[in-house]
């Protein structure tokens, strides 16, 4: 499954810099809660192609957000995965 822009935020400039256009890419996210770690890499997201800050749409982020929670309810103290799509 690709992870694909709707057209019109084909064109969308970064919120930080300004100046970069926001292009499809992944994003390495870590996620710390009650002393446990987890890294996620290869995660969906727009990126700027200035200054590379992160965008990651909030579908995803719950899905990380409940990942984080299981492997923190099930005594995971550091973790790193690959995200792979649903």
């Amino acid at each position: 499954m690709g992870f694909e822009l709707p057209k019109e935020e084909a064109t969308m400039r970064c919120v930080i810099c300004k100046q970069g256009e926001i292009r499809p890419g992944t994003a390495t996210v870590m996620l710390e809660r009650n002393g446990m770690t987890l890294v996620v890499k290869s995660v969906p997201a727009r990126v700027c192609e200035n200054c590379g800050e992160e965008y990651v749409d909030e579908d995803v982020t719950a899905r990380l957000l409940r990942e984080a929670e299981d492997a923190a309810r099930s005594g995971v103290q550091v973790d790193i995965r690959e995200y792979v799509a649903a």
